[in-house]
């Protein structure tokens, strides 16, 4: 499971470089500093989670179970929390309105809250 979390942690962190430097380059011409700054915010919390991630992998401090759980927690919460915003942030250059979704980012920030939650109870409750 430790491999599993440290290359899913790997990925989540070089999409957000991708994505960082698209909207830093691509991105700039055709969106507004508003959504813009947006974009950022989704790269920023998919980049600290994808940190959270490999360190994550090494901790000895928890069990896999704990773990297991955390690992699931964070990757829903990413994909819900940051792909929304990415959405909601280019939402002018597509057809779909991402709009009509938005309602899972704050369920996506939800589970990023609770994977975090649940590492530091895994830690306290540990013997």
């Amino acid at each position: 499971m430790n491999k599993t979390i440290l290359v899913t942690g790997l990925l989540f962190g070089i999409i957000a470089i991708i994505l960082g430097a698209f909207g830093a380059h691509g991105l700039k011409k055709i969106l507004g500093p508003e959504e813009l700054h947006t974009f950022e915010t989704g790269v920023k919390y998919q980049i600290y989670h994808a940190l959270f991630l490999v360190a994550l992998s090494s901790i000895t401090v928890v069990g896999g179970d704990i773990k297991k759980i955390v690992f699931y927690l964070i990757c829903v919460g990413v994909v819900f929390f940051s792909f929304s915003i990415y959405g909601l942030a280019t939402n002018s250059l597509t057809s779909f309105d991402f709009r009509k979704i938005g309602f899972i980012t704050p369920i996506g920030g939800l589970f990023l809250i609770l994977g975090w939650g649940y590492l530091i109870y895994g830690i306290l409750t540990k013997n």
